[in-house]
């Protein structure tokens, strides 16, 4: 399903894949995520996005061929009719921030399957909105249970791994703290999913949704609160009641608006932290007095930008312990042709996640 231009329908097109080169990898999708990101990258806000593409980062899938040997991150051999999830990003593993900082999620060459990665460019069918995806030599795979629903794993790729990547840079565990999640999309859900494993004792969710904040309760959080029925002062005086006047130990931000960050910075505690991870795109600035609510409190603000190899393996694993849960994410299924109405339903929100796969019964 291809997009030609910004704002309008993607097209169902046939593709000739080409010869494989050395280490290339044929992927038969089985299941691919439709991420709040495309719809940035539908309507054009994203500046990574080139035309014409085939959306879609988010892919699980059956290895098809190959053309020589690749080994799967663990070292084992990729073999055809191996299941598959693999890191949605590739790195060179050569610039500045691949070598010295150790930083790959800020590779000055990071291609994107879906984001960035036109369909004019061999192997053309370069995104997961397709029947078939051509995996690069360079790309981390991971082998995954074949008697997992590929759907339940098609978000670790790209909301986990993100969401890892926020919690891998804290220091240490989360036992005994409070945490508080500003939004409940699959980003914010990880978040609390995390959150848990990692300790925290109190974790609240700030979401308009009552149906997303009671599938919070299942991943987690103890505070699930409605931002609609619960005004701006009453919020930060839950969060207070808890702490005992303290403030929250951390805040994430998962939500990418305007605003958010306002409030999150000023319900943290003196010395604590909060990770901005929900911005795929440019969203406004916000106003924040650096005197008052950051410097004489001594904050941490971390930005997460994507993320890397490592945290979609933190990802996955979060999910494979507990794919049932999981599996609640998921609210529509689509097959290929539907594509136009995933991404319809992502954007109305009437959809925690879309996804679109071989079997949608």
């Amino acid at each position: 399903m291809l997009l030609k231009a910004f704002n309008e329908p993607l097209e169902l097109r046939e593709i000739e894949i080409p010869q494989l080169d050395e280490g290339q990898v044929l992927v038969e999708l089985q299941a691919s995520g439709v991420c709040g990101s495309d719809i940035h990258m539908w309507s054009g806000e994203d500046p990574r996005t080139p035309l014409p593409i085939i959306l879609g980062h988010e892919g699980v899938g059956t290895v098809v061929d190959i053309k020589g040997e690749k080994r799967t991150v663990d070292g084992c051999s990729v073999k055809p009719g191996d299941s598959i999830i693999w890191n949605r990003g590739i790195t060179c593993g050569k610039c500045y921030s691949c070598t010295v900082l150790k930083e790959p999620s800020l590779c000055t060459s990071r291609r994107v399957y879906g984001i960035s990665i036109p369909s004019t460019e061999k192997p053309y069918v370069n995104g997961c909105y397709s029947d078939y995806i051509v995996l690069r030599s360079n790309t981390d795979i991971f082998a995954i249970p074949s008697n997992t629903d590929p759907a339940v794993l098609v978000s670790a790729s790209c909301s986990g791994a993100t969401s890892a990547h926020a919690f891998d840079m804290i220091p240490g565990n989360l036992i005994g703290q409070t945490v508080v999640v500003q939004g409940a999309g699959p980003l914010g859900v990880y978040a609390v999913a995390f959150a848990r494993r990692l300790g925290a004792s109190h974790i609240f969710v700030f979401e308009g949704s009552d149906q997303r904040l009671k599938l919070c309760r299942k991943f987690g959080s103890t505070h699930p609160v409605n931002i609609h029925t619960t005004p701006v002062d009453e919020r930060n005086a839950m969060v207070m009641d808890v702490t005992h006047g303290r403030g929250a130990d951390l805040v994430m931000e998962a939500v990418g608006l305007q605003g958010v960050a306002e409030e999150g910075v000023r319900l943290l505690r003196k010395g604590g932290t909060y990770l901005s991870a929900g911005y795929a795109q440019p969203a406004g600035k916000e106003s924040i007095d650096f005197y008052r609510d950051i410097v004489s409190r001594n904050i941490r603000i971390q930005g997460v930008w994507v993320s890397d190899t490592r945290h979609t393996r933190q990802a996955l694993d979060l999910v494979l312990d507990d794919p049932d849960t999981f599996a609640g994410l998921i609210t529509h299924r689509f097959n290929l042709e539907e594509a136009n109405e995933a991404l319809r339903v992502m954007k109305e929100r009437q959809a925690l996640k879309a996804v679109i796969t071989k079997n949608t019964g």
